[in-house]
This record gives C-alpha cells, structure tokens and sequence, in this order.
C-alpha cells in the first residue's frame, strides 16, 4: 500500500477559548461531510450542546464549511442548505438522520404518552430515560424523519415513513421526547433500501440496553420493515465495564464487493473508554455473525469502500485516526494512522473522535475531523475542524 496524507487543512476555527467559552463539550465538533446538490463540498460541525434539547434547533451561528475546490479551500456559513443525500434507483433523493431532518425534540409536558414500559439511569450524566412502545404512541412521535427530493422537483419535502417494528421502544430524556433514526442507509442491487441504525431499545428484559437494528425497505423509504437484529452480546474479557454498559450504539456499515454486510459499533459511555466490536451478515441483514470486539477504543466509527476495493475506517478517542483493510473484507486492519498529534499517550480531550469519510474518486477521499488544542497564528490553542486529503493505492 501507498498511503498519501495531506497536512490539514483548517475548515473552522473557534475563538478563543477563554474569551466565549467553546471549549465546552458539543461546540466545534462532531463534524460531518458530505455533498451539496451542485457537487460542493461541505462539513457541518456542532456549535450547540451535546444535549437532546439541540435536536432539530437551527443554529444562529456558523456551523458549517463550504469547499468548492475539492476540499483544498473553505468559507464559512450556516448549513441552511441541504446535503444532497443519497440518489435512489427512481432519480428521487433522500435524506435521513442529518441535523435538517430530525425534529426538534418535543417538551414531554402536554404530551399524551402511553404506559410507561420502564425508567433507566443512563451512565453519561444520570440522566434519566422513561421508555414506551413505539407502537402505542402519538403519531408526531412514530415513524422515520425523511426529506424527499422528487425526480425533476424544486425542493425537499419532509416526510414522515411508516416504520414497522412491534418491539421499538422510544424514549424521553431532559424532559423532552427527540425522534432519532440514526445510521447509513444502501441501495441494494435489487432496488430496495437497507439501513442499520440506532438507537434501538426493545421490548422485554434487556429493555435498558442499546442494541442496534437493520431494517430494509422496499417502497423507496415511504416504509421500513425489520430484517434483523443486532443484540447487545459483550465481551468482559475484553471489556472490564462489560456488564454495566448502555450496549451497543453508532453503527457504520457497508455493503462489500460480495454482497455481504460488514458493521462496526461503539460501546464507549460514561463508564469509560469501550472497545469497538464488529459483526457482518451473509444473509441481507437477517442474521449477524456474534459481535467480535476488535478494537480498544473508538467512538463514531465510519467506514468506506473504496473504488480500488480498498476499506477505510475512521474513528477516535483517544485523537482521530485511520486505517485501512486491503483487501475489502474487514477481518485484517492497517495500523493505525493517527490524524492528531496527542498531548500525551491515551489522553482523550484533544479531539471529539467524530470524524466522517467523503470518496472523490477511487482511491483518493476526503477525512473530517475535530482538534481541540490546534495551536493558531499566535500559538493559542483552539479548537478547529479539520480535513485531509488521503490518497491509498495498492
């Protein structure tokens, strides 16, 4: 393997820390790339809290980086624009999950809830859960958050899809109840849609835990269906905290050259730094191989096929990194290639670990990510959103 790294290239850059306050957690960070309609390039960072009450608000502040030379230069603006999401057999487009389609979290007073099913503590904060059936709740809190984008149409229209799944509880959390379908979606070669997300509590015993679920559909995304689920198994040799965690959470996912499906999940939560486990399905996401942990830390994992067969793997926590399975399939990794340079060996506040893949051809992409303490013109430390051009041939 030949690997080609550009130096950074700066996309956003906080003030400065002492004087606004941003170096709280949530601002400047969380980083997600992706294509405009006009074929633009543009990263959209968080600049809110990391809280349920940020779901669905507009932000009044720049949180975004448009590039419209490949990456190589940025201005900034406010992502008031829509992604160009992903283009479907039928020529329509879809989007789901980004920050443009999921509602603002609804306030849980003067919502009619059913029975409570259970309450949970979570381990980030002891925040409290209270879940329900998905099924026996108001309209305005069921289904799948869409934006559709007709063939030959003017603009996006926000859609609500049917989702059918008897076990989905949903939840509130700070006193609000947020609507979240998280997670890559596919087009199959068949036509149909398959998308493996999160979150996903279910009915029954194991209600507290995170477990993550595959669903397909076959009417373009106006409904999904269940194709299979993948359960919370931990390893505790691996994974001293394994009993206590909140399960598993933030799949990435992708189809491989066979036809296979190949997910990678995190499990880091307040209990500290969780190792990533992987599963694939030979089957169209009905049966998963047993959860393997493969990796000792890593949160948001993102992965990518590449045009030359090559697969990119990007996450983080401790800084950012890369790596890279050569032959496509996932079971052998690169070691890794570190984005951000550590103040110290496994320190984990230099960067959100977030980071998101973009391919510009076959074997050159685009990688976004976040570091908290880059030095500026004068050598003060702020947080900035990075990207780097990566070029892997074999």
């Amino acid at each position: 393997m030949h690997l080609s790294l550009s130096d950074p290239i700066l996309v956003a850059e906080a003030p400065f820390l002492e004087e606004t306050g941003v170096d709280r957690w949530g601002q400047y960070q969380f980083p997600v790339i992706d294509r405009l309609l006009d074929g633009r390039i543009a990263v959209t960072f968080h600049v809110q809290a990391d809280s349920a009450l940020s779901y669905g608000v507009t932000p009044r502040q720049p949180n975004r980086g448009i590039s419209a030379d490949g990456g190589g230069t940025w201005s900034l603006g406010r992502s008031l624009e829509p992604v160009a999401g992903l283009l479907l057999p039928n020529g329509e487009r879809l989007r789901a999950g980004d920050a443009g389609v999921n509602p603002r979290a609804q306030p849980v007073k003067g919502l009619k809830l059913p029975r409570l099913v259970g309450t949970d503590i979570g381990t980030y904060g002891q925040q409290r859960f209270d879940y329900f059936r998905h099924d026996e709740l108001p309209p305005e809190l069921q289904g799948v958050p869409l934006a559709r984008f007709p063939r030959g149409g003017s603009e996006w229209i926000i859609e609500r899809a049917r989702l059918d799944d008897p076990e989905l509880l949903r939840y509130t959390v700070e006193g609000v109840f947020p609507v979240l379908w998280w997670g890559d979606v596919h087009v199959l070669p068949d036509g149909a849609l398959l998308a493996v997300v999160y979150p996903s509590q279910i009915a029954g015993a194991e209600f507290t835990r995170g477990h993550c679920v595959c669903y397909r559909s076959a009417d373009a995304g106006r409904s999904w269906q269940v194709q299979g689920r993948i359960l919370f198994r931990p390893d505790a040799a691996a994974d001293p905290h394994a009993a206590g965690r909140n399960g598993f959470g933030e799949p990435a996912s992708v189809v491989l050259r066979d036809g296979s499906l190949l997910v990678v999940l995190r499990t880091t939560d307040g209990l500290g730094v969780g190792p990533m486990y992987l599963t694939r399905s030979l089957d169209g996401g009905s049966s998963w191989s047993p959860p393997r942990a493969f990796r000792p830390t890593g949160v948001m994992p993102r992965l990518l096929r590449l045009g030359n067969g090559v697969l990119v793997l990007s996450s983080g926590r401790p800084g950012a990194d890369l790596s890279f399975s050569l032959d496509g399939h996932g079971e052998q990794w690169t070691a890794l290639q570190p984005l951000v340079r550590l103040a110290s060996p496994g320190v984990q506040d230099d960067s959100c670990g977030y980071t998101s893949l973009l391919a510009l051809d076959e074997e050159t992409f685009l990688v976004a990510y976040s570091w908290f303490k880059r030095p500026d013109a004068s050598g003060v430390p702020r947080k900035a959103v990075l990207v780097r051009r990566v070029t892997v041939r074999l």
